[in-house]
Formats: structure tokens, sequence, C-alpha cells
């Protein structure tokens, strides 16, 4: 198993390119399934849940191909509608196949989800959408069936707006009878994302990025050429990379539409910074102050960058109030980011962090995906050497980020633990 070390305090300076987004990607393959066809797409990122979700089309008798022209996946020969537990234990986003499978095939057979330990991320909500467009499904042996003759649109009301419930029934209305209203959808903009692509393929779809979906299925969609979005997770991270380092980076290829609440965050926080286009440029000087947030569903600012933004607030002046509203387990990092030096008091869902003058480097233990990056972030304004364990969780949503950051100066590299 491999580790990342980092001798940290050293501030970072140089320009870093922003890779595809994981969780518009994630989706994108998953709706190639509805159309037998092959697609092309591009910007795909090189990590591990895409090679998990490549491996699980191809057990679906999906074909993939790389080239100068992008990633080709070709669905033409389908040969199983089932999704089983060995490919889907390691990547929650395995059950996106449900709907695409239910309305191609009729049929899915797809167990429960895994991935990251962050708390409840239970899938009712996909279930009972799918009941109401006609899905008869039963649960066995860790498995979800399902089944229907014809998917019949529906007025679907989310409880809550789920992001991966919201794409898997976007999915299945593609191709069910009629009109299907989804209300309470998330709002994500790799939900939109993924939308586009259905468009591309020939869906019809309105209110793209709004909480109200409506689509009117259609009898079959066709081949599409489509861009997968950056990732505005990894760029709000290199963000608070050079936050935390008081470093002079200038960011490419970010979707800055889609960071508002970041950026706002951060600059709120002291940091200097330029935006342009898709170019984030931050500027060295002055220091950061401790200040307070809430994780939002989108466009609130994101779970996926609170343990990011805490990293940097553990080196702020004050104190910086962070309460997370998503996932009841979100707080994993916190006890490796006091290994480190940080003061951090968790009561509930808020954590109380008094910024500290300075942090040390120490061994730690990465418990998720962002937590992992926190870490990395962590150690990268720590003096001393940071050794950060059970790094197969960064690899699943950061492409080649010890390079990355050894590209901006950084003292990095990865060995086996």
């Amino acid at each position: 198993m491999d580790k990342i070390v980092i001798a940290g305090g050293i501030p970072l300076k140089g320009e870093v390119s922003i890779s595809g987004a994981k969780n518009a990607a994630l989706p994108i393959l998953a709706a190639a399934l509805l159309a037998p066809a092959q697609h092309t797409l591009h910007n795909v990122p090189n990590l591990a849940d895409i090679r998990t979700a490549k491996r699980l089309l191809e057990n679906l008798g999906a074909r993939f191909a790389d080239g100068p022209d992008g990633l080709s996946v070709d669905t033409r020969d389908l040969t199983s509608w089932e999704a089983p537990y060995d490919l889907v234990k390691t990547m929650r986003a395995a059950v996106l196949v449900l709907g695409p499978l239910v309305a191609r095939l009729g049929r899915a057979r797809v167990s429960l989800p895994g991935g990251c330990a962050i708390g409840a991320r239970p899938i009712n909500l996909h279930l009972k959408g799918l009941e109401e467009m006609g899905v008869k499904i039963t649960l066995q042996h860790g498995y979800v069936e399902a089944a229907v003759k014809r998917l019949e649109g529906a007025e679907i009301i989310l409880d809550f707006p789920t992001v991966t419930g919201t794409e898997n029934l976007l999915m299945a209305a593609t191709l069910a009878r009629g009109r299907t209203v989804i209300k309470n959808a998330a709002q994500e903009p790799e939900v939109a994302d993924l939308a586009r692509f259905l468009q591309a393929m020939g869906a019809d779809i309105q209110g793209i990025g709004s909480d109200v979906l409506t689509v009117h299925g259609v009898k079959q969609l066709q081949s599409a050429r489509y861009r997968i979005m950056p990732d505005r997770i990894e760029a709000g991270t290199y963000l608070a990379a050079a936050a935390i380092t008081r470093g002079e980076v200038t960011i490419r290829q970010a979707p800055v539409e889609h960071l508002t609440a970041v950026i706002d965050k951060f600059i709120e926080a002291g940091l200097r910074l330029k935006v342009d286009q898709d170019i984030i440029s931050v500027r060295p000087g002055g220091s950061l102050t401790g200040v307070d947030l809430k994780t939002m569903p989108y466009p609130g600012f994101p779970t996926d960058m609170q343990a990011q933004f805490m990293a940097a607030m553990a080196l702020a002046r004050g104190v910086s109030v962070i309460t997370e509203s998503i996932f009841e387990k979100r707080f994993m990092h916190i006890s490796e980011l006091r290994r480190l030096g940080a003061d951090i008091v968790v009561s509930g869902n808020q954590a109380v962090v008094r910024g500290v003058k300075s942090l040390q480097g120490a061994p730690v233990m990465a418990t998720d995906l962002r937590a992992s990056a926190s870490l990395i972030l962590a150690g990268l304004g720590a003096q001393g050497q940071t050794e950060v364990h059970r790094v197969y969780h960064l690899d699943r949503g950061y492409e080649r980020i010890e390079n990355k950051l050894s590209a901006l100066g950084a003292t990095i590299w990865r060995e086996k633990a």
C-alpha cells in the first residue's frame, strides 16, 4: 500500500491545469449505456474510480478504446444487466448504472453501493422514484433487482436534492413513455453536465441547472461526442493549497462559474486572488483570517471542499466555525489534523477551529477521499515531514496530485508504506 510523503513549509509557485470532473465523468459513462452506439468522450480523468467504472461497463458488455480523438465507449452489444458486488463495493457511483439498464433493457441487478465512509447515503430516493415510473423493485441478498416492461413518465418529488438520485432518475426518464418531472432536483454542475450529454444523445430535457427537470421521453437515443467539464473540487483544492502555503499559483481550466461559493469564502478569509474567465491567479502576501462556513447543496459551499478549507483555517488567525450539514461523518479528518497540531473542537455537526502559528509534520491516516486531500494540504503547510497513509482514497478523485504539486515546487513523493 502506498503512502505520500511531504516535506512542508514551501510556498507553492507556478501553474496547474485542472483535469476533467470525476463526478461528471462517472454518470456520463453510465449514460452511454442508454443508446446502443459508439460514443466519444473528451477530458476523461485518469482516476481509480474511472477505471472501476470502465471495468463495470465492460462487465456489462461495453468496449473501450483510448485514442487521440478521445475515449471511445461502444455500448452496442450489452451482454449483462448485473453490477456485481466486487465492482460496486469500492465506488458508490456504480449505482448509476441502475437507471440506464432499466431504461434500455427493462431489468437490472445492482449490488448496494460502497464508497467513502462519510455517513449514510441511502439510495431509497432512487428506488422510490423508479417505482413511481412503474419499476418493480426487490431487495435480495444485498442486491437491488429492478424490472419493468416500459418506463412511464411520472411527477417525482425528491425529499432531498440527492445528486446520484437525480442523475439516475434523469437517465431513466429519457427513454420513459410520456413526460417526467423531477422536483427538488440536485442543481450541481455535474448534474447539468450529464443533462447536456443526454441532450447530445437526443434527449428532450428542460430546466437544466434548476431544481425542476422536465423530460419528455424519446423512443431511442443516439451516438454522441462530448467534452466533460473541469473538476471544480480539484480546482478548489489547489486554491486551498496556494492559500495554506501562502503561494503564488495560477489555476488554469478552472470552472470559475461553479466555484463562486468557494472563491468568495477564500476572499472573505483574506486570500488575494484574481479571476479571469477560466483562470484563477492567487497572489502572495497577507495572511488568512478565520471565517465561518456551512456546507450546503449547490450553489452553496460544497461538502467536498469542507475538509480542505478546514486545513487552511487551521493556520488562519482567529477562530472559524465550520458546520457540516450534508454528511454526518465528514469530520473524520479532524483527529488526524490534530496529530499535526491543529486546534479543533467538535460539537455535533460543528467544528470550532482556532488557528495556530504552525503545524508540525507527523504520520497520519486518510479515512476518505476529501480527508486525504486535507491531510496533503496540511502537510504542505506544516513544518517538517508528513506521511499520509492509505492514499488509495486519494487516487479515486485526484489525477497525479503529487506530480502536479511537485511541478508547483512542493517536496512531495509517493513510496510504499
